[in-house]
């Protein structure tokens, strides 16, 4: 079975955006404080998205909350860090004017401890109405991933899914595209279906994707009735086979990546929220080029989290504060970023403008053409006979050139045509 998806969702190309950090919020909310109308600075930067060539903006948390968005206090209140819903009105508005899709990220498996539902479970108790709104564990209120910050909703109770379906509703009435669902994994997919159910039925041109970080994805996405989840897979097999010289590794994961498509779309990234940033991941800066390639041109809905199309360095570190370094803030305006990132965006740009000139290979059949632990070699191809179309992609991580392939080069990272330089890479249309 293979799961449809709102047919805009093809041409997707996210760029994925975390407010809080990208403009410079407080770490902390204090109740009472004034609103800090920071919205208005995403709208500046609306124009250098479509210049980019994505047309989708995947935002991080926006919603009233304690700290870093996660624990929502008020699923119906921007965050006045941010602004007010005047301030979204006009985000979503400019967006869409330039024909950019918007999409929220939707926390609902918890909730901050301070949140009135949480408060009234807890001073109720388990086996009573207003307890029933989250989860027990030995008459404790289960917290996400022992985040005692965080406990965590019922989902099953049917109080709390009419509960998320509203909040879901109003916003997508308020005229956002779709959600990411945070977190989606943790209730598990039987917790989500009665929800996207209802969504999908009253909002079927809205698209719904789940954060999964590992286990049975086409199964999750069947049981769950979400249209995708993020393939964090691939993520994982882009930068270890470039790390460890083991393209072996990346046609393994390709294998299961070829698999998931034949039952729903992935989401594909190099990087996100939660993650040190790609360059920074990466042992050799040569091999940037690799990983973007991948990104664009492999089968996926492919999301470019902000700043990695300027090769922006970045490590996630486990203590507090330890995420200020991938989500940073930014300028006013991209004209006052470094020149330094100029040539890695030229890069970014070129590939997306493949991407977008065959928008097929969103669901492209990926195949192996030629591996060893240093090159590798990949068709993606959609068709047959006289309609067939394909898409090459030769990557090299050696110290030494190595054959260009048969086609017309439409990307490549050196000047030879006839071969692919050492720890280069190149596409080439078939």
């Amino acid at each position: 079975m293979t799961v449809s998806q709102p047919a805009w969702v093809d041409y997707a190309v996210w760029w994925h955006c975390y407010p809080l950090g990208f403009t410079g919020a407080e770490r902390t909310s204090v109740a009472g404080d004034a609103v800090h109308h920071r919205l208005n600075h995403l709208i500046g930067w609306l124009d250098y998205l479509v210049s980019i060539g994505c047309n989708g903006l995947l935002l991080g948390p926006v919603f009233a909350s304690v700290s870093h968005g996660y624990d929502t206090v008020d699923h119906y209140r921007v965050d006045p860090r941010l602004g007010d819903e005047g301030d979204l009105r006009r985000l979503v508005d400019e967006a869409h004017r330039r024909g950019i899709r918007v999409v929220l990220d939707g926390v609902f498996n918890h909730l901050a401890r301070t949140h009135p539902i949480v408060v009234r479970a807890e001073a109720a108790g388990p086996g009573t109405p207003d307890g029933s709104w989250v989860r027990w564990v030995d008459g404790y209120v289960r917290c996400f991933e022992g985040n005692l910050d965080l406990p965590e909703l019922d989902l099953s109770t049917p109080a709390v899914r009419d509960y998320v379906v509203g909040v879901m509703e109003h916003w997508l009435r308020f005229g956002i595209d779709g959600w990411r669902l945070d977190a989606a994994y943790a209730p598990g997919p039987e917790a989500w279906a009665p929800i996207t159910a209802r969504v999908r039925a009253d909002f079927p041109e809205a698209w719904l994707v789940g954060e999964v970080i590992h286990g049975d994805l086409p199964d999750f996405v069947r049981r769950s009735g979400v249209h995708s989840v993020t393939q964090y897979e691939l993520w994982k097999a882009i930068w270890s086979s470039l790390n460890d010289a083991n393209f072996w590794e990346l046609a393994h994961a390709l294998e299961r990546h070829r698999d998931f498509l034949r039952t729903f779309v992935p989401q594909t990234f190099i990087g996100n929220h939660d993650v040190s940033r790609i360059r920074s991941t990466l042992n050799d800066d040569r091999h940037l080029g690799h990983a973007m390639v991948l990104l664009c041109v492999l089968p996926g809905i492919p999301s470019i989290y902000y700043g990695d199309e300027q090769g922006f360095v970045g490590i996630k570190e486990d203590r507090p504060g330890g995420d200020d370094q991938i989500r940073p803030a930014m300028p006013p305006l991209p004209e006052n970023l470094s020149l330094l990132g100029r040539p890695i965006l030229a890069r970014q740009q070129a590939l997306i403008g493949v991407r977008r000139r065959h928008p097929w290979l969103v669901r492209a059949d990926v195949e192996v053409i030629a591996v060893t632990n240093e090159t590798i070699v990949l068709g993606c191809t959609s068709g047959s006979g006289e309609g067939r179309q394909e898409i090459a992609v030769a990557l090299n991580v050696d110290d030494g050139p190595r054959p260009m392939p048969g086609g017309t080069v439409i990307a490549h990272s050196g000047e030879d045509l006839l071969e692919i330089e050492p720890h280069g890479w190149a596409v080439l249309e078939r």
